[in-house]
């Protein structure tokens, strides 16, 4: 054979070789089944500042005093020139009195104040000061809302006299009255970006002052800042619930930051679970979300113990859950408290647990009853006649960790009173199906999947539901999960992990009714100012600082998958798609493979993929994991495409890249117009990529 020949048949050996390795989806537009109009949707709790110092907008760090018993955490006191002052925690009168003017508490729910003592002045200022949640942001033309309950004395009762009468005539105040100044100023002191006054009359009774002040045009925004109150006058002054907003999403009073709530909308999810998670159940018995004591004024909420290490104020509460769900259109997804604490304390079925099957059952009255029952009267009450809507109902959180192995009988005890009262409510339980502790006694009609994974685990999961019986297995809730790469949000890598799940939840989206990523917040500052690191968990979906916000990879691959959703899903069979060899170790960045994971033995997918459609559109999502491009060739069964359609594309160099507060746009969707489409057409997918192709079908 001469070279020649040679040449040329290792030449059609080669394009042999390329042809048979070419990969192709072949889409079928004949068949497909329903993609749950739920299937994307938010998970909350109170971890990493989510809400206090995260979406809660108040800017006041320990308003009522009640984060540390033993000094008074974020406050700091002002002494200008040669003033001198101190402060100091003060708690409840010890007599139990009804006769509330006068007393250190104000009522049952603010039973701490702050007390400024001010010696001397000399014309100076001296005050108190509050460094917000790492700094209080300040921006140009921007009006805060303040409010703060203040009086300037002590009453002092003669020996004898009964503590319930009204003040007597010989009760005295210390000095102090006189004109406060409010302001907004930079943490030295030296600039101020908003101020205001009020004249503050010589007075024991508690009394609250609103006001507002407006910062100028031409500032430039920081949140090297703090809010101060301050006199010019020597006395004694007594402080409760101080309060600071800026303006707040769709204006609400008591609402949440702008920006945040911008974000989440963009994402357009469908339902929000909340109040959590671990702040559902807290630390103890006692330390449950406290939803009752959530509703009403600022002024009636006390606060509790949360599940991350800080106090919740509580702002947050449960009708605040429901407004945030209104605003955003979405649906809640209620967790009620079964009985269950993070350290273990639990209450058995049986008598014990009816309190709180029935607060359950006040609290989901709270939410749909109508205003002739006494929960809707109260949801009325607080401003909002309209019952919300309701269609599942989560028993608990996690109750896998129950080493009693109660929550079987919990779980049917609940279910049964919910039923008897709301026969419409799906209950969900919070043990899979497949764990030993599962609840048997009744079939519940949904259960709640958790996965907290590195990228290649969640690829290898990827597949996961395609094998579950539709016959015998309830709806999927997959209420958490998460790829955990990056802090204290997630990478690139961690991106891709999350799109190839998602590819098998939407491609099984007739049986994955609902999921949500956790956690969706995280405050990323770091230690300083007297104050610990924000964040309690990394690989968070959005990140912010008191002034800036940004979204990780893994947020903008939500975004992506929740924007381009069909209504049925379209079948995909793959030829020669590319394989990944196994990695050495852990990309979580573990150095070598527990002794209990899964190890890859084999190679594995490098490209995930999922296509739905509705009547005007094709949406096919295209993961490629590898590190290098594919040229895919992708064929159309059953229908005809425009020849232009929309790419979304998002990528980066390498794995390890991500987006920070302040580099937040390194890994963003980039959109453009692609052509050459029809029945068949050759798209390249780059190396780390999650892609969108959405195809507009002809009429």
């Amino acid at each position: 054979m001469t070279k020649k020949l040679l040449f040329l048949s290792a030449l059609c050996l080669s394009a042999f070789s390329g042809l048979q390795a070419q990969t192709r989806l072949n889409l079928d537009l004949t068949k497909g089944v329903n993609v749950s109009p739920k299937l994307y949707g938010l998970m909350t709790e109170e971890i990493n500042h989510s809400y206090d110092g995260g979406l809660y907008a108040e800017l006041i760090r320990n308003r009522v005093f009640k984060d540390n018993p033993n000094q008074p955490d974020g406050w700091s006191v002002v002494q200008d020139g040669d003033s001198k002052a101190s402060i100091q925690l003060i708690g409840a009168d010890p007599a139990n009195v009804p006769f509330d003017q006068g007393r250190n508490a104000i009522n049952a729910a603010l039973t701490t104040c702050l007390k400024l003592t001010v010696s001397q002045t000399n014309g100076n200022r001296a005050g108190i000061a509050n460094s917000g949640f790492w700094g209080i942001p300040v921006t140009p033309s921007t009006t805060y809302r303040c409010s703060f309950y203040i009086k300037t004395g002590t009453v002092n009762f003669p020996r004898g006299n009964r503590p319930d009468a009204a003040p007597p005539a010989t009760a005295v105040t210390e000095d102090g009255p006189g004109i406060i100044n409010i302001s907004l100023e930079s943490t030295d002191g030296k600039t101020t970006y908003a101020r205001g006054t009020i004249n503050l009359e010589k007075s024991m009774y508690w009394k609250k002052h609103e006001l507002t002040i407006t910062t100028a045009a031409n500032i430039k925004p920081t949140a090297d800042a703090r809010f101060v109150i301050s006199s010019t006058r020597t006395g004694t002054y007594y402080f409760n619930l101080v309060s600071l907003f800026p303006p707040t999403y769709k204006n609400r009073p008591n609402g949440n930051r702008i920006d945040l709530m911008q974000m989440m909308a963009d994402m357009k999810p469908t339902f929000l679970r909340f109040p959590g998670g671990n702040f559902l159940e807290g630390p103890y018995l006692g330390d449950a979300f406290p939803w009752k004591t959530t509703l009403g004024p600022l002024e009636q909420r006390p606060g509790h113990t949360g599940s991350w290490g800080y106090r919740a104020s509580d702002g947050m509460g449960l009708l605040e859950f429901l407004e945030w769900c209104e605003d955003l259109k979405m649906e809640p997804l209620l967790a009620v408290f079964a009985g269950y604490s993070l350290r273990g304390d639990h209450i058995d079925a049986g008598p014990l647990l009816e309190p709180y099957v029935k607060d359950a059952l006040d609290e989901i009255e709270y939410c749909i009853g109508d205003t002739k029952t006494y929960w809707g009267a109260k949801r009325a009450a607080d401003g909002h006649p309209a019952p919300f809507k309701l269609t599942d109902i989560e028993i608990g959180n996690e109750d896998w960790f129950d080493r009693s192995h109660s929550y079987d009988g919990r779980f049917k005890q609940f279910q049964a009173a919910i039923k008897a009262k709301y026969p419409q409510l799906r209950c969900i339980s919070t043990i899979e199906s497949y764990k030993p502790d599962k609840v048997t006694s009744v079939k519940p009609q949904m259960v709640d999947e958790h996965y907290y994974q590195s990228a290649w685990q969640m690829e290898e999961d990827a597949a996961k539901y395609d094998s579950y019986d539709r016959a015998t297995s309830p709806k999927i809730f997959v209420g958490e999960w998460a790829t955990r790469e990056g802090a204290p949000t997630t990478n690139l890598n961690a991106a891709l992990g999350d799109a190839a799940w998602m590819t098998g939840m939407e491609r099984n989206s007739d049986l994955v009714e609902r999921s949500c990523y956790a956690p969706l917040f995280v405050n990323v500052n770091q230690a300083g100012n007297g104050q610990p690191k924000a964040w309690q968990w990394d690989s968070d979906l959005i990140g912010y600082t008191a002034l800036k916000s940004y979204g990780s990879p893994s947020y903008y691959v939500q975004k992506m998958f929740g924007s381009y959703l069909g209504t049925k899903v379209v079948p995909i069979t793959a030829e020669n798609a590319p394989l990944r060899k196994p990695a050495v170790k852990d990309t979580a960045g573990i150095g070598h493979w527990p002794a209990n994971a899964r190890r890859p033995k084999a190679e594995r997918a490098a490209l995930f993929f999922v296509c739905t459609q509705d009547a005007k559109n094709v949406y096919l999502k295209v993961v490629n994991t590898d590190d290098m491009a594919r040229e895919i060739t992708i064929s159309l069964k059953g229908g005809d495409v425009a020849a232009n359609g929309t790419l979304v594309i998002l990528k980066g160099d390498k794995p390890e890249d991500t987006n920070t507060i302040d580099e937040p746009n390194k890994i963003v969707p980039v959109t453009s117009t692609i052509t050459g489409l029809g029945r068949s057409f050759k798209h390249t997918f780059q190396p780390y990529s999650v892609n969108v192709i959405r195809l507009s079908k002809r009429k």
